[in-house]
């Protein structure tokens, strides 16, 4: 579950907040002036959401050298015909 709090009700109420996080694996969205402005969420979440944001960084860094000399119209019109491919085999399948 998700609770969104203010920052100042974050402030007096952090020691509830954090068995809340710990032992109930909810999650605390603090707002300030109506805005998100920091979460707090379990320990684990936060090392899976590292991890696989470090991968994806990698992932987009090879992807940007494969495609370095690719003519961005040219890798455009690929990307469109792949998701078109992709749509096709998705439909066929559903049918």
């Amino acid at each position: 579950m998700v609770t969104e709090v203010s920052a100042v009700k974050f402030r007096q109420n952090l020691g509830e907040m954090l068995s809340q996080v710990q032992y109930r694996n909810d999650s605390i969205l603090i707002k300030k002036d109506g805005k998100s402005v920091a979460a707090l969420i379990d320990g684990d979440l936060f090392a899976r959401i590292r991890l696989m944001r470090e991968r994806f960084d990698e992932l987009t860094g090879h992807l940007a050298n494969d495609y370095a000399l690719v003519d961005e119209e040219q890798g455009l019109a690929e990307i469109d015909a792949l998701v078109s491919e992709e749509r096709a085999i998705s439909r066929k399948k559903a049918s």
